[in-house]
């Protein structure tokens, strides 16, 4: 018999309140992605470490580039082949840029494959696949497989938008709404329509309507940006009807970043809600050698504990890789304050925006008067339940461009930020001071971290338009540059409160596109 060790960081329990309905379905079909070590790893980590102090003798790779120095060696998915032919599985995608190699088959042959016992789950958030405990693998392959993905699929992430209550646009609340043409203008936005540019979006469900598209740029008077559909592990485009479900992330992220920038291409990329599925979709976009996004936005995520240390380490390395490609990674914070929904009595913070090689953007409540900003504080809704994601945490240690910060907490103390603090930049976020958007035939108004990724994605689009290149990984830039940011100084997120510089509320705070641009 085969000598197996367990994979590290693959240990899983049940979601709580989830019950056991029984054994899974031994005759189910399901696929999964095994993920391989990356070839000449170290030498990968040196050059992003370069981009991100602004090393001039560090260059961002081509796609074509990545792969040749940095994907994973044939002989390492050889063997992994090797291995799934052993136990039947087929072999569906070999991916060497992605270091991944994605297999099909039965429960039943995944159970005897990899040592488990799938069973099935119902739970209010849907009934899932899963597993308890590590996943096993032959010894010979444990210094190559670093994580196995699919197997279990239950629910990763959740999206970061709120639709104003009671979730319609009322005459007493329109006057407080933004469109995201306004929003541009009020932060200060280049004025280009990022052409060249193509923006990636991440959605894990749901879907838009074509008809909505058109009607809602028609009324902004903008034309309609090409917008293109990609399918990831048999994913589509499919609208639910639901304003107040997955249809309003994906359409509020393609019309906030489409308004801004329609001169843009804005590439959706459409996967499952699993860890399996948002680490494909994000591969996917990263390496895209087709559509080729220059920025990637990211409104969906989950508290640090929800994920496995193998799932959140192969994600960050697919960021890690658009760090080294030149392709900035704009991530939401989270609508759930300091404690990121999680009720234990502590502090969480959001993956993927708490990963050192995105943008992490948090919320404010923004209020205008005329052309101008009038007032721009936290978001936190208090009553609402509402609040901008943000705090220390508690895997990812602290970057360089976050030395010598402070985080302050909102009963008044001060101490010295240890690890990676969220978020690193903001925007208006608040349902109240929200987006006009128009989703699945319906007027609406939107806030929420969720809002505030495609913003910043369209202004970087926005930027490199101008610059004629990428800007890239650009938070140690930021953070040597502070000034120009608007410094949020007023509000908390309920643990921690904002000041001068830099908070785990606001990060630096919110945008001034044309200092920016400058700056960059």
């Amino acid at each position: 018999m085969m000598a197996k060790c367990p994979l590290r960081g693959s240990e899983r329990a049940p979601l709580a309140d989830a019950r056991c309905v029984g054994p899974a379905d031994p005759a189910q079909e399901l696929e999964a992605i095994i993920i391989v070590r990356r070839h000449a790893n170290n030498d990968l980590r040196n050059i992003v470490d370069k981009l991100a102090i602004g090393d001039h003798r560090a260059a961002h790779l081509s796609r074509a580039e990545f792969a040749k120095k940095f994907g994973a060696a044939r002989q390492d998915i050889a063997k992994v082949i090797d291995f799934a032919n052993q136990y039947g599985l087929r072999i569906l995608r070999e991916d060497i840029a992605g270091s991944s190699v994605t297999v099909a088959g039965t429960v039943a042959q995944f159970n005897v494959a990899f040592d488990v016992d799938l069973q099935s789950y119902e739970h209010r958030l849907g009934n899932y696949r899963g597993r308890i405990g590590p996943l096993h693998i032959p010894e010979y392959l444990k210094d190559i497989v670093t994580a196995v993905v699919g197997l279990d699929n239950r629910p990763q992430a959740r999206s970061h938008f709120r639709l104003h209550p009671p979730f319609r646009v009322a005459p007493r609340t329109a006057r407080s709404a933004f469109s995201p043409i306004q929003i541009a203008s009020l932060y200060n936005f280049p004025d280009n329509a990022g052409k060249g540019q193509c923006i990636g979006l991440i959605e894990l469900g749901g879907g838009y309507i074509e008809s909505d598209l058109q009607a809602y740029f028609s009324k902004l008077n903008v034309a309609s940006p090409t917008v293109t559909a990609v399918s990831v592990n048999g994913a589509t485009n499919q609208a639910t009807g639901n304003p107040n479900g997955p249809d309003g992330e994906v359409t509020l992220d393609i019309e906030i970043a489409g308004a801004i920038a329609p001169e843009a291409h804005i590439a959706v990329y459409f996967s499952t809600n699993s860890d399996a599925g948002f680490i494909s979709a994000l591969s996917q976009a990263v390496h895209d050698s087709i559509n080729k996004p220059s920025v990637i936005s990211i409104s969906w995520g989950g508290p640090e504990p929800m994920w496995t240390p193998q799932s959140m380490q192969a994600f960050n390395d697919a960021l890690q890789a658009a760090a080294a490609m030149g392709v900035t990674v704009c991530a939401a914070s989270g609508d759930n304050g300091a404690s990121d929904g999680i009720a234990d009595g502590a502090n969480h913070v959001d993956f993927p925006a708490s990963s050192p090689y995105v943008l992490a953007c948090g919320g404010t409540s923004l209020h205008a008067s005329g052309h101008a900003i009038q007032s721009e504080v936290v978001w936190n809704d208090g009553t609402q339940g509402g609040a901008g994601g943000g705090g220390v945490s508690t895997i990812f240690e602290l970057p360089a461009w976050q030395k010598k910060l402070s985080l302050n907490t909102q009963d008044g103390r001060s101490a010295a930020l240890r690890k990676r603090g969220v978020p690193d930049v903001a925007g208006n976020a608040d349902p109240l001071t929200g987006y006009r958007v128009l989703i699945d035939g319906s007027d609406e108004v939107v806030g929420g971290t969720s809002a505030v990724a495609p913003l910043w994605a369209a202004l970087i689009a926005r930027i490199n338009t101008d610059k004629a290149s990428t800007v890239g990984f650009i938070n140690a830039k930021l953070y040597r540059q502070p000034t120009a940011l608007n410094d949020i100084t007023q509000g908390n997120n309920g643990s921690f409160a904002a000041s001068p510089g830099w908070d785990a509320c606001t990060g630096l705070g919110s945008p001034n596109g044309q200092k920016l641009a400058q700056m960059l």
